[in-house]
């Protein structure tokens, strides 16, 4: 029997691979969500260390919002990793949407980010 490959991790795996051979040396910029939260983390993946992460668990956000799957919460996470990345120099990233399609809460969070100061 072959290894079952669900249709959302091939494309996380293509589109990782594309990552990977265009943007050699940079910082990642990873986005998870789920029904009910979502995340974001800067990734050194040559030392295989984050180096900084925000998500709508944090206590600020929760106090704030009632429901964090929602569109004006990535827009507050992408302002705040945007915030973090550049307290510690960094201002040039990739963008890994994952296997996501980049609509929504995370293109809200990669706008933010953006407005915020990170270039990519």
């Amino acid at each position: 029997m072959g290894i079952s490959v669900s249709l959302h991790n091939k494309r996380k795996l293509r589109n990782r691979k594309a990552l990977k051979s265009k943007s050699y040396g940079k910082l990642r910029l990873s986005v998870f969500r789920s029904s009910r939260h979502i995340y974001g983390q800067i990734i050194d993946d040559d030392q295989g260390i984050t180096i900084t992460a925000a998500s709508s668990l944090e206590s600020n956000i929760k106090k704030q919002f009632k429901n964090c799957g929602t569109k004006e919460v990535a827009t507050v996470v992408g302002r705040l990793i945007a915030e973090k990345a550049i307290k510690k120099g960094i201002k040039n990233v990739v963008f890994d949407r994952g296997g996501y399609i980049y609509h929504g809460r995370v293109k809200n969070l990669a706008d933010a980010a953006r407005e915020s100061g990170l270039i990519f």
